[in-house]
C-alpha cells in the first residue's frame, strides 16, 4: 500500500462543505434565519468565484433531528429520519436560491426522488455541474435512515472526487478537550486521524470519521461564523484544524 501524503496545507481544486442545519437557523432556535442564510451564501460564492469547484451537504437539524425526534415522540426512527431528509431538502432549496442571488449558478441534487423541485443525485452530472462552475447542494443525506449527514458528506466527497472535506462549525478547530468547558483547552493546527481517534476528539460521528481515514480524505474543521475562513482554508492558508494522515 502506498504511504499517505504528508499532512500539510495547500490550495484545493474541488471541495465538499458540510453545513449543519443549525447553522442555517442562525440566531433562531428553529427554521431559517434570512440574515445568516445570506451570509453563508456569500461565503460559499466567494470560494466558487476564486476558481474552486464546490459541493455542499446540508443537515436538517433546524427542522427535524431524526434520532432525537424518534426518542422523544411516538414516531419510529426510520420515519423520523425520513422527515429529517425532507428538512435537509428545504435547507438545500433555500441555500440554492441564496447562492444564486450572489451570481453563482447552483443545482440541488437529492438522494430521494423529488423530481418537481430537485434533480436526483447522479455522480457524473454532479461533477459536470461543478466543472461548469455551478455549486451543487446535496440534499436528503444518503437517502437511508440511521446514517447522519456527516456520513453523507464523506460519501458525496468521495463520490465526486473532492480533494478536501470542510466541516463548518461554531468552533475554530479541533481541541484536545471541550473549549467551552475547559479554559486551558489547546487547539490543534493539524492532527492525524489516529490521534483524533485515540484521544476521542469527537470531530464527527465515528462512521464518517472512519471513512475519511480509510480513504485518506483530508478534513478541515473551522468556524464558519468567521468571515473569510472558508476561502482562506481552501486556498491553503492557516485556518481551522487540518485532519489527515494515518
Amino acid at each position: 500500500m502506498e504511504s499517505p501524503p504528508p499532512l500539510s496545507r495547500r490550495a484545493f481544486k474541488r471541495v465538499l462543505i458540510k453545513l449543519s442545519g443549525e447553522a442555517l437557523a442562525g440566531s433562531f432556535q428553529f427554521g431559517l434565519d434570512p440574515t445568516t442564510l445570506s451570509y453563508i451564501a456569500k461565503e460559499i460564492a466567494a470560494v466558487q468565484k476564486a476558481g474552486v469547484e464546490v459541493g455542499v451537504v446540508v443537515g436538517g437539524g433546524n427542522f427535524v433531528r431524526g434520532e432525537t425526534f424518534s426518542s422523544e415522540g411516538a414516531i419510529e426512527r426510520t420515519v423520523a429520519d425520513q422527515m429529517g431528509m425532507l428538512g435537509t431538502l428545504m435547507n438545500a432549496l433555500a441555500l440554492q436560491s441564496a447562492v444564486e442571488t450572489q451570481g453563482v449558478q447552483t443545482r440541488v441534487q437529492s438522494a430521494v426522488n423529488v423530481a418537481q423541485v430537485a434533480e436526483m443525485f447522479i455522480r457524473r452530472r454532479a461533477m459536470r455541474h461543478m466543472e461548469k462552475g455551478r455549486v451543487v447542494v446535496f440534499a436528503a443525506g444518503t437517502g437511508n435512515p440511521y446514517f447522519t449527514t456527516d456520513t453523507a458528506a464523506v460519501l458525496r466527497a468521495l463520490e465526486i472526487d473532492a480533494d478536501l472535506l470542510i466541516k463548518a462549525t461554531k468552533v475554530d478547530g479541533v481541541y484536545d478537550k471541550d473549549p467551552k468547558k475547559h479554559a486551558d483547552a489547546v487547539k490543534y493546527d493539524s492532527v492525524a486521524y489516529s490521534t483524533a481517534i485515540e484521544q476521542r476528539l469527537g470531530v464527527m460521528d465515528q462512521t464518517a470519521f472512519t471513512m475519511c481515514r480509510e480513504h485518506r480524505l483530508p478534513l478541515i474543521v473551522l468556524d464558519f461564523n468567521k468571515p473569510g475562513s472558508l476561502l482562506r482554508a481552501v486556498l491553503g492558508e492557516d485556518e481551522g484544524t487540518l485532519v489527515g494522515g494515518e
